[in-house]
């Protein structure tokens, strides 16, 4: 069994797998040379959670922080410690990037090329199962958009995906330009020492401000202990976000009135909240972006951060020039202007020798793909916490797991249904990273187990109650004859072969 990727997801699925089925040999490649992904990844001044911990935490590993919110660091401190109490930390490999991954039906397993970092050594390893825990953007690189003039621009330009460690804003003039989760959170962090941040944002964003702490947490953990004060503060917290969520969405004009008045509150008298705090799409259309604290707009309340609401022309010499002709000054342009979506890594996917085309294919219960076998994947809710999600996902891949070793079954394959369905996007959310990739992307159904659900209590029915065989899932007998006569599971990457030798 090989897992790919070792920052969230990847380790709370090899959690399960540890906890659930103890004697499974499996192996985690981590094409970085650090766990963590996104808490390692990512270092811009002020990186935190968007989520609350109680959520986008383990279910079975409690988080004990004061803040609901933390900062990125301790996010990250708290992913490798869940890693090396789960067993999780020995089997990764860092520095192992997948590079194409092919299945066999004559041998019921995949054949994986994974490149080492430092040498470009390229090894094969074989396994029966692939699970693609990598998320859903691009580590390489971030999503810029191409302005006129960055040329002529003296001063520095950076993307909070690559933030460089040796700047330090402290009395420079900084354009942020963006206003999702990203900037929300940059600006306040950047105006405690910069002498002026300033958000542009082409369309504005909704922005509610969040405690920094829950009290009722830290009351039930006294009251409770902390496992069982945890799980009662998860499931609060679950069933407030989608209370939240379901509101929003049956009543939008209600929520922007109540949205609107909260920002009211918050900033300055006379600011102009219309311009800059109303966008043109109902809430939850795009994610909703936290302030922990109010953060951001106290900054703005104190003068140390603005925001203008407007089009990009072009940079000059000395900072941006905007459509309406206004001229921003500055010596730090961060472009927080979104990701480059990429599922599975980036890497091909090949069956019996015919490269998987995505968009052709269905996700089948928000993990596999159609006609696709022993493939696995975790993609997050984009309306609630990822981790929600992809815990239920490896809860259910453990459950499918268990049945194909008593059945005694080598491979199963989503095969979609004979009289076919109506088919969509894959994510029905309007961010921008979403709407440029949505053509490269797998789609999914009308019906269930085609959907990919954005809803936790839809998911606890189908991953968690629902059965673990239908009648769209076809096995395979275990025991085929092996066309490659290595063995079934990964072998370990300092034994394993060179790519092309031999046995």
């Amino acid at each position: 069994m090989l897992i790919v990727g070792a920052g969230l997801s990847g380790i709370g699925v090899a959690r399960r797998l540890s906890a659930e089925l103890p004697d499974l040999a499996y192996a985690v490649l981590e094409a970085r040379g650090a766990t963590g992904g996104t808490w390692d990844q990512f270092r811009f001044p002020g990186v935190r959670a968007d989520s609350d911990m109680y959520t986008l935490g383990y279910a079975d590993r409690p988080w004990t922080g004061r803040a609901s919110m933390p900062p990125g660091e301790q996010i990250l401190r708290y992913i490798r410690e869940a890693a090396a109490e789960g067993g999780v930390e020995a089997r990764i490999e860092l520095n192992h990037r997948v590079r194409r991954i092919s299945w066999s039906s004559a041998s019921a397993r995949w054949c994986v090329d994974v490149e080492r970092g430092g040498t470009g050594e390229v090894v094969r390893l074989h396994s029966r199962w692939v699970f693609a825990a990598g998320g859903y953007y691009s580590y390489d690189a971030g999503f810029t958009p191409m302005i006129e003039g960055q040329d002529r621009f003296t001063g520095r330009v950076v993307h909070p995906q690559e933030w460089p460690e040796d700047l330090d804003c402290a009395g420079k003039r900084v354009v942020v330009i963006g206003s999702g989760a990203t900037a929300i959170t940059l600006v306040p962090a950047l105006a405690e020492r910069a002498a002026l941040v300033t958000m542009v944002q082409r369309t504005p964003t909704y922005v509610m401000p969040a405690p920094i702490q829950d009290k009722l947490a830290a009351r039930l953990s006294r009251t409770l202990g902390t496992d069982r004060g945890y799980a009662t503060t998860r499931r609060i917290r679950i069933g407030s976000q989608a209370l939240t969520w379901r509101f929003c969405r049956r009543h939008p004009r209600l929520a922007r009135r109540l949205i609107r008045s909260i920002n009211a509150a918050q900033l300055p008298d006379g600011f102009e909240v219309d311009t800059h705090f109303n966008p043109p799409y109902d809430p939850w259309d795009q994610r909703l972006c936290a302030s922990p604290g109010g953060d951001f707009f106290r900054a703005i309340r104190d003068g140390s951060a603005a925001v203008v609401t407007d089009r990009i022309a072009s940079f000059t010499e000395a900072g941006l020039r905007l459509e309406s002709g206004r001229e921003l000054p500055a010596d730090v342009v961060v472009t927080a202007t979104g990701l480059q979506l990429q599922i599975f890594g980036g890497f091909p996917i090949v069956v019996d020798g015919v490269r998987v085309h995505l968009p052709d294919r269905v996700v089948y219960k928000g993990m596999m793909l159609s006609d696709v076998p022993n493939l696995a994947f975790a993609i997050g809710y984009t309306n609630a916490s990822w981790t929600l999600k992809v815990d239920l996902v490896a809860e259910h891949f453990c459950r499918l797991l268990r049945h194909l070793r008593d059945e005694r079954r080598a491979a199963c394959r989503p095969v979609l249904p004979a009289n076919g369905m109506t088919l969509r996007p894959l994510f029905d959310f309007g961010a921008g990273y979403i709407r440029r990739a949505v053509d490269e992307l797998p789609r999914q159904g009308d019906i269930d187990p085609w959907r990919m659900s954005m809803r936790y209590r839809d998911d606890l029915a189908l991953l968690r109650d629902g059965p673990v065989l239908d009648e769209w899932l076809q096995l395979t007998p275990a025991d085929p004859t092996p066309a490659d006569p290595t063995p079934a599971e990964p072998v370990p990457a300092h034994l394993a072969q060179p790519a092309g030798g031999h046995r």
